[in-house]
């Protein structure tokens, strides 16, 4: 089963107990997935299609519980094409069709149905009806990749003006939600691991929130062990490439002028580098007499570079 899935019937399970946010839920249901079409009577009917049995289920309860409305069930097998059946809820009477959509706020009080499905703002006004539009869009045409691979939240709608207001309504959260054209689409989206987390606990999908949690606690401690880890190559490339020129440098003074020919401390240096090629400076230092600190053998060695080069320049004269 797909992280998205999951998400999706964890949050069907969950059913508001107040009525107005049943009818937030629902309003973004019929919006973002639902269709208005006209009766054989002459009035309207409301379908909604998902190919979650779960979500079907979860549409079924909030029409009977919020309306009292007794909902068709369909199914529909797509045996020939391979692909998951697919569930239609379907409201036929008229007068609950309209008790539904003037409660939704999908319609005006003269009972016009708009091409676009739009919602008035008003029925989301509190923060627990915001929660549960979110909810409920996210269920109709949302989706969230498995967050072992990638972060990426997601709504899909057909109307700039729907991206617009889910936008407006996340950014309540304080949640930066962008919106992109995918051909004729208008897509919501979210690519932060913490703001997605933030909007599982806005939808109230705790145990899927707990699992994205724990995958990015995972990713951070590969992450920053893999940082030290480049951190400490990195640093010895650094130690290795500088020791091999100190000691070419060493060798190049020994075969011209020797190296009794230095001063006393930086005779003993050059020695001990020779002896100990693998050894850091601060240890360098320990095991002179007597011992200096890491600055102190860093200074004496930069001398011994200046003296290398110097007789290099002579020698090309």
């Amino acid at each position: 089963m797909s992280f998205s899935l999951k998400v999706k019937e964890e949050i069907s399970r969950e059913v508001p107990s107040a009525r107005h946010c049943c009818i937030a839920e629902l309003a973004a249901i019929i919006s973002f997935s639902g269709e208005i079409t006209n009766s054989n009577t002459g009035g309207h009917q409301i379908k909604i299609t998902t190919e979650n049995l779960t979500v079907a289920r979860k549409y079924f309860i909030l029409l009977k519980n919020t309306f009292h409305v007794k909902a068709e069930i369909s199914v529909k097998r797509n045996v020939a094409l391979r692909k998951n059946n697919s569930y239609c809820v379907l409201v036929r009477t008229k007068a609950d069709v309209e008790k539904i959509l003037l409660a939704t706020k999908l319609v005006d009080d003269s009972i016009r149905v708009s091409e676009s499905l739009l919602p008035s703002v008003l029925v989301a006004q509190n923060t627990c009806c915001k929660r549960a539009f979110i909810r409920g869009a996210f269920l109709a045409s949302g989706s969230i990749s498995d967050p072992a691979k990638t972060y990426h939240f997601e709504i899909v709608t057909m109307s700039p003006d729907k991206a617009a207001m889910l936008s407006e309504m996340i950014h309540f959260f304080e949640i930066d939600s962008k919106i992109v054209v995918r051909k004729k689409y208008f897509v919501v989206y979210i690519k932060e691991g913490s703001q997605i987390v933030d909007l599982l606990n806005i939808m109230e999908a705790h145990v899927a929130l707990m699992d994205l949690e724990n995958v990015r606690i995972l990713k951070e401690m590969r992450n920053s062990i893999n940082r030290k880890v480049n951190c400490e190559t990195a640093n010895i490339n650094k130690t290795v490439i500088a020791a091999t020129k100190q000691i070419e440098d060493i060798i190049f003074i020994r075969d011209t002028i020797g190296l009794s020919e230095l001063t006393e401390g930086l005779e003993d240096v050059a020695t001990l580098r020779i002896e100990r090629p693998d050894m850091s400076l601060k240890e360098l230092g320990a095991m002179l007499n007597p011992p200096i600190g890491k600055s102190g053998v860093n200074h004496r060695l930069r001398k011994i570079s200046k003296i290398a080069d110097s007789l290099r320049e002579q020698k090309e004269e």
